[in-house]
């Protein structure tokens, strides 16, 4: 596995990624999200802190703390 922790300012934004491995989210904070998709879409997201859920490798967008407050989460990305 690899595990990364972020930690974003209000409107902050992780730039256009493409996952290469399945992955988990683990909230630290309450975490609203604007979530830019490929072909120009975008939808929000909430979690509330404390909860987790996965994704699977292949997802590409740019995740934007839409959030009054500091937004943190962990990433586990399962590389095998």
């Amino acid at each position: 596995v690899r595990i990364t922790r972020f930690d974003f300012a209000a409107n902050a934004e992780t730039g256009w990624h493409r996952h290469e491995f399945d992955y988990v989210i683990t909230t630290l904070t309450d975490c609203s999200m604007l979530l830019e998709e490929p072909g120009g879409g975008t939808r929000s997201v909430s979690f509330d802190a404390g909860q987790a859920y996965r994704r699977d490798k292949g997802v590409e967008h740019n995740v934007i703390n839409a959030g009054d407050g500091q937004m943190s989460f962990v990433e586990v990305e399962l590389k095998s």
